[in-house]
């Protein structure tokens, strides 16, 4: 197998200027050079971007998955890379070997789908929330996973023709698991590589009322696409319970409850159930997707 030629993309609003910079900086200092390199900017201008780095601008903002769609399809257009690596704009590659671990990852592995960065914040902290399996208290733990962090990660140019890339619809939250699971249904592998570090700024996503209403949304959509018709209703069910247990902001609950209902109503997508087959394979994951 030849030696993969990995690109990366970038999605920006145009409100982290500075810290963009400072990414592609970290970008350009890899000992292994990506093959191209695309700043999307999401319903807004770019400017003074450095050589050798694309620039699309996109009219309106057509939220995480649509603006990681056009990445997708413009490194394509670039030339034959076999590998894309989206990175947050206020992330930061803090070692230089970054993109070499991951052409050796998939210049060995056939299989490999997906690889998930950790994400460490400036003291090297890395929340449970960005840690993608259910028992989180090791982040060093390395292994086969059943979703990834959508701050940083890889992806298989092959694996994202045959699954059909990112749910437009979703916009944001929950736009990774519906990959994985799409990506692990096709055979594909999906790993989490904490070698791999993207320092993030440490945030929490549920400071917005509107990502109460887009994780419920979404989350309902996820299960109407994706699973067994016998395990929609536990899936919701538990997430429900968990949800409303854990919760502490009555706005916040509210517009999680009012996303649950347009998720009911609507539809993210086309409805395409998981093989039971894959069902068991989550399970075994450690991960069955019921929770």
């Amino acid at each position: 197998m030849s030696r993969p030629r990995v690109g990366v993309a970038v999605l920006t609003m145009g409100d982290r200027m500075p810290a963009l910079r400072a990414l592609l900086d970290s970008v350009a200092q890899q000992d292994e050079p990506a093959a191209a390199v695309v700043v999307v900017g999401n319903g807004c201008a770019l400017a003074d971007l450095p050589s050798g780095v694309s620039g699309v601008e996109l009219a309106e903002n057509l939220g995480v998955s649509g603006g990681r769609n056009v990445a997708w399809r413009t490194l394509r257009e670039l030339g034959d890379i076999d590998v894309l690596v989206d990175l947050d704009d206020d992330g930061l590659l803090v070692d230089s070997d970054v993109i070499r671990r991951i052409a050796d990852l998939y210049e060995t592995d056939g299989r490999l789908g997906i690889v998930s960065f950790r994400i460490a914040d400036e003291t090297g902290e890395t929340q449970r929330r960005h840690i993608p399996r259910l028992r989180a208290k090791d982040p060093m733990r390395r292994g086969q996973v059943t979703t990834f962090l959508g701050g940083g990660h890889a992806l298989s140019m092959r694996m994202l023709e045959q699954t059909g890339g990112w749910p437009d619809a979703f916009f944001f939250t929950h736009e990774e698991t519906d990959l994985a699971w799409r990506a692990l249904d096709a055979g594909w592998d999906v790993l989490y590589e904490p070698a791999l570090v993207l320092q993030h700024p440490k945030t929490s996503p549920a400071r917005h009322a509107v990502y109460y209403r887009m994780t419920a949304r979404n989350r309902v959509w996820l299960a109407k696409r994706h699973l067994p018709a016998l395990l929609i209703p536990v899936y919701l069910g538990v997430w429900t319970v968990l949800t409303v247990a854990r919760t502490r902001s009555m706005p916040g609950l509210r517009a999680w409850l009012a996303g649950f209902g347009e998720g009911v109503r609507s539809s993210g997508g086309e409805r395409r159930p998981m093989r039971w087959s894959t069902v068991l394979r989550m399970t075994r994951l450690g991960r069955p997707p019921v929770v």
